[in-house]
């Protein structure tokens, strides 16, 4: 008898301490913005089961050496498109190279899960790409960390934009010294119109005006990416959006 109480009241203890987790995140959500993970499973997201799964309340992207990705893989937002917004979360990676995904779609469902092009707000356990603009599957990186950009078409090169680099938000060394590795980490994205800008930890990474007539996408879907290369571990908790109209 004495083992069923204690263990009735050990269930009851983490069903109110899970009860208060979920409460305390609803409180601090910011003014004028929405969850988009409950913190508990992967509801309103589509991926790989074998691949993404919620450990320790986040999302957690896992790859091994085997079986080799061939190809990056994302997890989709399904609940719907983004066109202005502000997104923040939280971030850590050990290993590899991610991304998070926006004003994007879906192009092919591959061996190993969606494949996604468009924008994405790109980071990694190196000292390189995070904070960057890359337009995955489309016209590469649209401006390095630390860089202004006006991207503008060029008829000569369809399959290449112009990109101008037209300011500087400080060395892209000093911003790097500001990430933590192998720690949690805090993005923010706003797009507004053709105006995209990335921050990390506080820090303006790009800002970008994409002024190519055909390609910069007014809309589209939120999506978090695994990308192929050595085995890695991705995760992203605290994830908020606020429309901006």
């Amino acid at each position: 008898m004495k083992t069923n109480t204690t263990v009735i009241l050990a269930t009851l203890i983490s069903i109110l301490l899970s009860g208060a987790a979920t409460a305390m995140q609803a409180a601090v959500l910011e003014p004028g913005f929405k969850s988009l993970f409950n913190g508990k499973d992967l509801t309103g997201w589509e991926g790989n089961p074998d691949l993404w799964s919620v450990k320790d309340g986040a999302i957690t992207g896992v790859t091994k050496a085997d079986p080799k990705l061939t190809h990056n893989t994302f997890l989709v937002y399904t609940g719907g498109n983004v066109d202005d917004f502000e997104l923040r979360l939280s971030y850590r990676i050990v290993n590899g190279n991610s991304g998070i995904q926006y004003r994007s779609k879906v192009i092919e469902n591959g061996k190993f899960g969606p494949i996604v092009s468009g924008y994405q707000a790109d980071f990694e356990a190196g000292t390189t790409y995070s904070g960057i603009l890359y337009e995955e599957r489309a016209r590469g990186i649209l401006a390095q960390r630390g860089q202004k950009t006006v991207v503008k078409d060029d008829p000569s090169n369809p399959k290449r934009p112009e990109v101008e680099v037209v300011g500087s938000l400080g060395e892209s060394k000093d911003i790097q010294a500001k990430i933590k590795k192998e720690d949690w980490n805090d993005y923010v994205i706003i797009a507004k119109g053709n105006h995209l800008q990335h921050f990390i930890n506080g820090m303006q990474t790009v800002d970008v005006i994409d002024e190519d007539s055909v390609k910069a996408a007014k809309d589209g879907i939120l999506a978090l990416q695994i990308h192929v290369g050595p085995p890695m571990t991705v995760q992203f908790k605290n994830i908020r959006i606020k429309p901006l109209k």
